[in-house]
């Protein structure tokens, strides 16, 4: 499918001038709100025990209609763009009281572009998808006798969006996303591991197709797959842990990133709340949600509600400087909106939502931070975990990590869980590498049902004083 002009699959039943003079129509007695259009197309395949498992492709085209009157919201949406189903899902904002007569400025316009218009989709073909997964299958099965299992996925996506407001704005966004994974199963007597590694972006496959790329993904699973077949069980106990650069940000974004989004603030439900010019962290603790990044996964050339992405200090220097804001709670804080209205798609209203989110670098040299650690632990790499928003505890599990014992690196450790609680560890920070890394590009973040994409980072981390979960 070929499409000269992205916003041609919005405006089928209708015309651009139609769609604004519906958002004025519907839109008329609130403080705020948008018409959001929206075209997706998505593809995914498997290729899992040396066969293509999956292949699905889907399409799908919707509007969503916000209006915002005080702090009532009444949203409605359809997957039909038509101008019936609008003026039906306008209705709904009758409901609303009336408006406080105080009516929100419209977004700053940009004509930045982070990211292709070109669909991923389109300029490979099946067959060429399907050959480098096979590709990957027989690679990987050759690098080692152990490796017992592959799994390879490949996905992409590409939205044609345009935000239309009842004051006459307009902004379009049109959005690729790659992604590449690959998991390794190791087998060494009678023992099974797992390994995996994922990649991807606001890019087009080719990156994906280049051999150095998918080479990296086979080497690094099966590395964690061997060395994972070596661990041993992980000590339990309050200990110093070195937190590795990069995706172990991840735990930064779960324990203390939703606690700085605005609406939790707002309400008084954020262990953050109302502190803004306090102390929250140790000395050199600065860290940022940036949606503005070329070509990141979390990135955004607009948010969904039509503003521009920017770099936003959430914590400079262990002060707390702000919080991610959409323009609800902006405007109900008496601040500017960041750019961080998200929605997972049109059938969802936006909430304020994190982006790329990470801590910057500090000074020191992570051989150095490893070296002060007596007894503890390096994790290298994380996977799942649970955060409770109010408090900011959190349990974390660990798919790489390492025993430390004074100061060199030890055996590989199975099991382990770090436990604590975000605003506690910003001040046990110890120590701060000067290897800031953002991750490969694969995270998801989950809140209020809706799942979007968004990144993570962080240099080495040395904290003191956190629980570890093991199994010894």
């Amino acid at each position: 499918m070929t499409v000269t002009d992205p916003r041609s699959l919005l405006y089928r039943q209708l015309t651009p001038e139609d769609a604004q003079a519906l958002a004025a129509e519907t839109l008329q007695a609130c403080d705020d709100g948008e018409l959001y259009l929206q075209f997706m197309a998505t593809e995914a395949f498997g290729f899992d025990d040396g066969r293509l498992k999956t292949a699905d492709y889907s399409r799908d085209a919707g509007f969503g209609l916000r209006g915002v009157s005080g702090e009532m919201t009444g949203f409605a949406h359809a997957n039909e763009i038509s101008a019936a189903a609008i003026r039906r899902a306008g209705e709904t904002l009758q409901l609303l009281d009336p408006a406080t007569g105080k009516r929100a400025a419209p977004p700053q316009k940009s004509n930045r572009h982070l990211y292709t218009d070109a669909s991923p989709l389109d300029l490979v073909g099946f067959g060429e998808k399907v050959k480098l997964l096979e590709t990957i299958d027989a690679a990987a099965r050759a690098r080692d006798p152990r490796v017992a299992q592959v799994s390879a996925s490949l996905s992409g996506s590409w939205s044609v969006v345009e935000i239309v407001r009842a004051d006459g704005f307009v902004a379009t966004d049109v959005r690729p996303l790659v992604r590449l994974n690959v998991s390794i199963v190791a087998e060494s007597n009678g023992r099974r591991e797992t390994g995996s590694f994922g990649m991807g972006g606001r890019w087009l496959y080719d990156d994906l197709f280049k051999p150095e790329n998918w080479n990296r993904a086979i080497d690094t699973a099966l590395e964690r797959a061997l060395i994972n077949l070596e661990s041993v069980d992980a000590p339990a106990g309050e200990m110093t842990v070195l937190l590795g650069p990069g995706w172990p940000g991840v735990l930064l974004h779960e324990a203390i990133g939703h606690g700085l989004e605005g609406d939790f603030n707002r309400k008084g439900t954020s262990a953050f709340t109302g502190r803004i010019g306090e102390r929250v962290g140790a000395p050199g603790v600065t860290i940022v949600d940036d949606g503005s990044i070329m070509g990141r996964r979390g990135s955004l050339t607009i948010d969904d509600e039509g503003t521009p992405t920017r770099e936003t200090v959430l914590i400079e220097d262990g002060v707390l400087k702000g919080y991610m804001q959409d323009r609800l709670n902006a405007r109900l804080m008496g601040v500017e909106p960041t750019g961080n209205g998200r929605r997972e798609n049109y059938a969802h209203a936006p909430l304020p939502r994190m982006t790329n989110t990470f801590m910057k670098s500090g000074q020191d040299d992570p051989e150095e931070l490893l070296a002060r650690i007596g007894n503890g632990i390096y994790a290298k790499n994380f996977g799942g975990g649970q955060v409770d928003i109010v408090s900011g505890k959190f349990v974390f599990s660990c798919t790489e990590a390492y025993k430390v014992n004074n100061g060199k690196l030890g055996a590989p450790i199975k099991g382990a869980t770090l436990i604590g609680d975000g605003p506690s560890v910003l001040t046990r920070v110890k120590g701060i590498g000067n290897d800031m890394a953002l991750d490969e590009g694969v995270g998801m973040c989950g809140k209020g049902g809706q799942s979007v994409p968004a990144g993570v980072g962080q240099p080495s981390l040395l904290i003191e004083g956190l629980t570890v979960g093991g199994t010894a």
